[in-house]
């Protein structure tokens, strides 16, 4: 039997194929040349693979739902090309990002295209349940920009609950996996209860991936992240680490700087202070609860999973979320 990993290749491939058919028109230059530049780039097609096996886990032929697979990948990129212009992002993947190597014009304007592309490729989905699959990609994406735009106003705001924080990488980062799974599950025609079971599975598996990145954007590996460690401190982002940060630590040096970072715009954040705030996550015990948390999820998503009819597909969800959690960048 053909291993988890050798069918994520094989589907990916599928995926990158189609992507980079994408980009052989030239003209004009400042519209295929980042779109070109953008989609070489590679990256773990991670949605995509959500929608592929959540197809193949109702039953059907996941080849039925690669269009549908290509548009989320197209909309996940837009995602990330606007979120850089509002981040003022230097690096993605290891390249210079859309707004940096061009301008803020041009990738304004490469994720407005990549908006009408992902719909293009959505509607190629050859499915009776085409109207619930549109439905639920432009659900999704509203509540990304809801999620984006909660994670915005967080930064200037002098504290955040936990709640909150839920509530924003709901939107944010586990609906657009949530949605990946669901249509899906639709493009191969699944009945409520399997539907519902592969939504919620990606719907917590999506909450940890996201305390996942958290974490790895203070811990990973410079080199293998593909940006730069504590971008997210530069940033002054609530992010789960922070906000546990703000409640536990009790030393008063250590409770200082974070409020710090928290409550005061012209506090210098350089590499020695995100060094220093590691130690301080490290040391409070930030770090180790953000594990348990990324535990936590991944157990709730585990619940949904074990509903879904024994198969070779269920196991390569498994697999799926196992690797998302292992990950270095």
């Amino acid at each position: 039997m053909t291993g988890h990993y050798e069918v994520y290749l094989e589907y990916k491939k599928k995926i990158d194929d189609i992507l980079f058919n994408l980009i052989q028109k030239d003209r004009p230059e400042t519209l295929y040349g980042p779109l070109k530049y953008l989609l070489s780039s590679g990256g773990k097609r991670i949605r995509p693979m959500m929608v592929m096996f959540s197809c193949e886990a109702a039953g059907a032929d996941p080849d039925l739902s690669v269009n549908a697979a290509v548009a989320i990948e197209l909309l996940h990129n837009f995602t990330l090309v606007h979120d850089d212009i509002m981040d003022n992002a230097d690096t993605r993947r290891n390249l210079e990002t859309i707004h940096k190597k061009w301008n803020d014009n041009v990738a304004i304007l490469t994720g407005d295209h990549l908006i009408g592309l992902a719909y293009q490729f959505l509607f190629r989905t050859e499915s009776v349940r085409l109207k619930e699959i549109g439905e639920a990609f432009t659900e999704g994406i509203i509540e990304v920009c809801e999620g984006q735009s909660f994670d915005k106003e967080y930064e200037t705001r002098k504290s955040v609950s936990p709640e909150e924080y839920i509530m924003m990488i709901n939107k944010k980062t586990a609906k657009m996996l949530e949605t990946s799974a669901v249509i899906g599950a639709l493009s191969g025609n699944a009945d409520r209860d399997l539907l519902n079971n592969l939504r919620y599975f990606a719907f917590y598996t999506g909450l940890a991936f996201q305390i996942q990145d958290d974490l790895l954007d203070i811990t990973a590996d410079e080199s293998e992240f593909g940006k730069k460690i504590g971008g997210d401190i530069l940033e002054r982002k609530k992010t789960y680490l922070l906000i546990k940060a703000s409640e536990t630590v009790k030393n008063e040096s250590d409770r200082m700087i974070i409020e710090q970072l928290i409550s005061d715009e012209n506090i210098l954040i350089d590499n020695g202070m995100i060094l220093q705030i590691k130690k301080i996550y490290s040391e409070n015990g930030v770090i180790d609860s953000a594990k348990a948390e990324i535990e936590n999820y991944t157990n709730k998503a585990d619940e949904f999973l074990r509903n879904i009819p024994d198969s070779g597909s269920r196991e390569r969800l498994k697999w799926f979320s196992g690797m998302l959690m292992d990950r270095k960048f």
